[in-house]
């Protein structure tokens, strides 16, 4: 039981769990669009995503404990490094217009990790936080797939492009439901802003919305519709219930893993 419960600390904190949720998000869209994605592009998301959110996580505290850090800690350091290796045998394979798109969305990644405005990464400019990382979501879930099957982007695809990032946002109010007493005050976060009451208010009505830009498609199918509806339904559910003393996986596993509900839902619904 012991080994289980490493086994699925490491697939949490090694940031596989949410990697799959990206790679979940490019999928609803590649059966949304029937996009044609070469197999390298997949790979290359994936392990671009877990790279990058570890990055993001463990990068400072690597800086600053480089010399005591947790065996737990080195092997996701170890693992992180291995998927690098393998992220640029996968971008070898890929279109140069695909890795500089990717390389912009990075940017913004590296950014929200590294302070370089006035000793301020984006994570740490006021109320900024939550809209960076729903822009890159959205970004590579979206709009990268459209240039990697070289396809050309349609309004439809906009409205996606925006529909996608008020579904991150939604996601993301969990979690700062749940830091709300970590955060600095200086972070101005939604939940410190409005309370977090209106937050979970301001979150359905961005669920709301999600499901209202579905209607102004020139083109939308029924499974689609229905697995989205299902997901917003959940999602809303969920974060009517956030509490900022969460379960240890309450947000970690179950809301990140919403993406890949969402894409079980669509192929079910496709089905039928």
């Amino acid at each position: 039981m012991k080994f289980l419960k490493r086994v699925f600390a490491f697939y949490i904190n090694s940031s596989i769990h949410v990697a799959l949720a990206v790679v979940a998000l490019l999928a609803i869209t590649v059966l949304e669009y029937n996009l044609t994605i070469v197999k390298p592009f997949w790979g290359f998301l994936f392990l671009a995503s877990l790279t990058g959110y570890n990055f993001v996580k463990y990068a400072k505290v690597a800086g600053l404990h480089h010399r005591s850090l947790t065996q737990s800690l080195r092997l996701i350091q170890i693992f992180s490094a291995v998927c690098f290796a393998l992220l640029v045998y996968f971008s070898l394979q890929l279109r140069i217009e695909v890795l500089l798109l990717t390389v912009g969305f990075g940017m913004a990644t590296f950014l929200y990790a590294v302070p370089v405005i006035r000793s301020k990464n984006l994570r740490n400019l006021s109320g900024i936080k939550i809209f960076v990382v729903a822009f890159v979501w959205a970004g590579v879930s979206v709009i990268l797939p459209f240039v990697a099957s070289e396809v050309a982007i349609t309004a439809d695809v906009f409205l996606t492009f925006f529909q996608r990032i008020f579904i991150v946002v939604a996601l993301i109010l969990p979690f700062e439901i749940r830091d709300v007493p970590y955060d600095g005050l200086n972070l101005k976060t939604l939940p410190q802003q409005f309370g977090v009451k209106n937050t979970k208010l301001l979150g359905l009505f961005i669920l709301l919305s999600c499901l209202g830009i579905e209607f102004f498609k020139e083109y939308s199918e029924a499974p689609y519709l229905l697995s989205l509806l299902v997901f917003c339904v959940v999602l809303g559910w969920l974060l009517v219930i956030s509490k900022t003393r969460q379960t240890r996986y309450f947000a970690s596993f179950w809301i990140e893993g919403l993406p890949i509900l969402w894409l079980l839902l669509y192929l079910l619904f496709q089905v039928f």
